[in-house]
């Protein structure tokens, strides 16, 4: 696909002093969803299915077709990550690449790790020439983020993010539907 980042590509994408940034592997699921349930609970009080969580990030790391996830070493230890996602802009005829899961651990924030991550990101998407911007979404409540997001120059938008959820025990009534 034109908007995956191919595998063949080199495994370490970015190294700012003792950062080092790589794409994620199959061994790093467990790190990766341990990351994931940290942040639920931290910014939404959510806990999240261990197995589930798993499963989810092996399924990221299995099919670049869904996205990628970065992380960020320092000392060989990862320290930070952040998921890649894919989405079509048929007005600007490009993808916008999606910031999701970031996750840096307390020891490190306001360390470089999270400005690493973002530099790798801005340089495959430069790379890969059909990018025509970054989109991340942010808790309300998450003032920290987003001056951490304000700073990267990222901007508010006017959309608002809307969900409805479909299957997975949640009732779903098609009588209306087409």
């Amino acid at each position: 696909a034109g908007h995956a980042v191919s595998h063949q590509q080199e495994t370490i994408v970015f190294q700012r002093g003792t950062v080092r940034v790589r794409r994620a592997r199959l061994e790093d699921a467990e790190t990766i969803a341990r990351f994931n349930r940290q942040m639920a609970q931290e910014t939404e009080a959510i806990e999240l299915d261990e197995q589930r969580s798993v499963a989810g990030a092996r399924a990221v790391v299995e099919d670049p077709g869904k996205g990628f996830y970065l992380l960020a070493e320092v000392d060989g230890q990862v320290v930070g990550q952040l998921l890649v996602t894919y989405e079509w802009s048929d007005w600007r005829n490009a993808w916008f690449w999606w910031i999701q899961s970031v996750y840096v651990v307390p020891e490190q924030r306001r360390g470089g790790v999270f400005r690493s991550l973002l530099d790798a990101v801005l340089g495959l998407a430069f790379r890969q020439g059909s990018v025509c911007g970054l989109r991340l979404y942010v808790e309300e409540s998450n003032i920290g983020a987003q001056e951490v997001y304000r700073r990267c120059r990222f901007t508010r938008t006017s959309y608002q993010i809307w969900e409805r959820p479909v299957g997975h025990g949640f009732d779903v009534d098609l009588s209306g539907a087409e």
